[in-house]
């Protein structure tokens, strides 16, 4: 058995099944929950909210800030301008050239990682039915264990108005 998962009409069936799993034993990060809507007033809607794409809007930015910095001077060093006395990297008016390759690598950075989490996020449950406002929570890889099926099963059926399938 690949999976087995519950469809529920509200937030509140869903929670209850979502409880009925971990009281089953199974791990927060073995449950699947897929919604077609935020569900941030239920415990269930908080699970897998952190992600590590800050990091790499981070990184972004640092490097679009080294690229600027580097652009700014090299290109004031080989610009062949007699400044009368000042300096010829002059600062102020790089800081601006600085903020928008930062703003820029980040920017691209948050992007890509987007796509890229997007692209190679592991397979998820899906039921059409979750188009149409219903909550979909499941486990996948469900275990070949009948037993443990059948328990899996009955702490998805608790919930009331579940329908219960499995792959």
């Amino acid at each position: 058995m690949s999976a087995v998962y519950g469809l529920y009409p509200d937030g509140r069936s869903a929670q209850e099944a979502v409880n009925g799993l971990r009281a089953a034993g199974i791990a927060d990060r073995d449950i699947v929950v897929v919604s077609s809507q935020p569900m941030e007033d239920y415990e269930f809607g908080h699970m897998d909210k952190s992600t590590g794409m800050w990091w790499f809007a981070c990184l972004g930015g640092v490097v679009g800030m080294s690229a600027g910095y580097g652009l700014v001077t090299v290109t004031e060093a080989s610009w062949p301008m007699r400044v009368g006395g000042l300096p010829t990297v002059a600062w102020w008016p790089n800081l601006i050239i600085l903020f928008e390759m930062t703003m820029l690598g980040a920017i691209l950075a948050t992007i890509v990682t987007f796509v890229v989490s997007a692209l190679l996020s592991r397979g998820r449950l899906y039921d059409p039915a979750v188009a149409d406002g219903a909550i979909l929570v499941g486990v996948e890889n469900a275990a070949d264990d009948w037993a443990a099926v059948a328990n899996l099963t009955r702490a998805l059926r608790a919930p009331p108005g579940a329908r219960v399938k499995a792959l």
